[in-house]
């Protein structure tokens, strides 16, 4: 293992970060801050068409929510920089013109239309696809002219056969006949290099000393080997982190699971602290079976030899118990910081009656995104809510009476405090042969009217007796 460690995250700004992306880039950063090593931002925004300003944006924020800094970026062009590819394509064009010069590349002049039809042609035959290498013999008059009708040219690198061995920092010994592959790619013919080409160059001059990466790009590694070999470079070791899937074991999706780490995440009220938490369980086993910690506590505890070959299976309950446990570690007061953005603009400058929601759904909250629609009986009395008022297994007139016969009693009650309201309604109930469920139901759907909501008595405190007694008497009115 190299004494300077130096590992990246590489992605396109073709789109918002995403929850495998950030998994790499979590895994990545705490094997740099374990080894006292270095995390270098990487921006692959080659493809014009798809690359937008928006998602770099979105990227970057994304990973310091999370928590994730890195010591070199594209915000900054020293040390081995420029750090976004756009920027460095005389680089590419340098070591392409190397490899042309060695007979390892060649120019190919084959049209998408010619390349399909050769792809047909195989699928039929039942073949593997890969390109042929009816351009890599090209003479000097089909050059010229292919020229001249106008064709541009690709630039191919070539495949000899052979076995390509690596060992894979997760999955060990890992082998590749090059026979599966044909020549590939490395620039196109609009002079920008492919990912996989230009990721090798970077490598090496960023001196990158470990790529780890998801599973997705184990195929490219044997290129990347041959790559290297053929420009004299020095290689990194490589480490495979296992796929992110589906509970149906399909590939992670945003049709099928939320996967942007900002719009699905971030936005819907879950904590950093829950998603990194729920990132490094997939994949990494520790040893000690625990499953919060702090990053700090992760820089000390992760080792990637823990880290598993199987897939991990995105599972949405395991976040929101992860989510649920920060959220109940938040002080009131902090609670009500990070949730301010999720409370309707209406309720923003009424600070107490917020404090008082809070402290009622704290223990129940699985998402910061639920909060205005769990509090909201504490701002405005409900409406509609007749037809939930009869527990399950009461009936109407055990309805009726446990309302009224409550109201009754509280409004000769002068501390509305929940412990004495608990005793005094307990009461009342066995008096009038009633259950608990039967006589607190209907007072809790009264004053809230949700089905789902902090306990009767914890409300009763918190609207206080005036407001208690007019929804009680409303809940009266309403089932007549």
């Amino acid at each position: 293992m190299s004494d300077n460690i130096r590992v990246r995250l590489a992605p396109s700004p073709s789109g918002p970060l995403h929850i495998g992306t950030a998994h790499t880039a979590l895994f990545n950063w705490l094997f740099a801050r374990q080894k006292d090593g270095k995390f270098i931002l990487r921006i692959e925004d080659t493809d014009k068409a798809r690359s937008k300003e928006k998602y770099l944006r979105d990227i970057a924020d994304g990973l310091c929510w999370l928590g994730l800094d890195w010591d070199e970026g594209p915000e900054r062009e020293d040390h081995f920089g420029p750090y976004l590819q756009s920027k460095r394509l005389k680089i590419y064009q340098k070591y392409t013109e190397n490899l042309l010069e060695n007979k390892k590349a060649y120019q190919c002049y084959c049209t998408p239309k010619e390349l399909e039809e050769e792809r047909k042609s195989q699928f039929a035959q039942k073949k593997p696809p890969k390109y042929s290498g009816r351009c890599r013999n090209l003479s000097a008059e089909e050059i010229q002219q292919f020229q001249k009708e106008g064709r541009k040219h690709s630039v191919r690198f070539i495949v000899t056969t052979q076995k390509i061995s690596f060992k894979d920092l997760i999955k060990g010994k890992v082998e590749f006949e090059s026979s599966l592959f044909g020549d590939f790619i490395i620039l196109k013919s609009d002079g920008t290099p492919t990912f996989m080409f230009a990721g090798v160059v970077d490598d090496y001059l960023m001196k990158i000393s470990h790529v780890i990466r998801g599973e997705d790009h184990l195929s490219n590694t044997p290129k990347q080997i041959l790559l290297a070999e053929a420009l004299n470079f020095s290689q990194p070791e490589y480490g495979h982190l296992p796929l992110i899937l589906n509970p149906d074991r399909s590939k992670l999706s945003k049709r099928k699971n939320p996967t942007s780490i900002n719009a699905d995440f971030r936005l819907q009220g879950y904590l950093p602290e829950a998603i990194i938490n729920f990132l490094v369980l997939m994949g990494w086993s520790p040893a000690k079976g625990e499953e919060f910690w702090t990053l700090e506590e992760l820089i000390t505890e992760f080792d990637l030899s823990q880290v598993g070959m199987s897939p991990s299976i995105f599972d949405s309950e395991k976040l929101d118990y992860l989510n649920g446990y920060y959220i109940r570690q938040l002080s009131l007061g902090e609670l009500a910081r990070v949730s301010l953005p999720y409370i309707k603009k209406e309720y923003q400058k009424e600070k107490k009656k917020i404090l008082v929601g809070l402290s009622l759904i704290q223990e129940r909250l699985k998402k910061l995104s639920e909060i205005s629609e769990q509090i909201d009986f504490i701002f405005q009395a409900p409406e509609n809510f007749q037809k939930n008022l009869v527990a399950k297994g009461s009936t109407k007139e055990k309805t009726k009476l446990a309302l009224k016969t409550s109201l009754k009693y509280l409004q000769q009650e002068e501390e509305f405090g929940r412990d004495g309201l608990e005793q005094l309604l307990r009461a009342i109930a066995v008096k009038h042969r009633l259950t608990a469920g039967e006589l607190l139901w209907p007072i809790r759907v009264a004053l809230t009217g949700k089905v789902a909501s902090p306990g009767a008595f914890e409300v009763l405190e918190a609207l206080g007796k005036q407001e208690s007694l007019k929804r009680i008497q409303k809940a009266i009115d309403m089932i007549q």
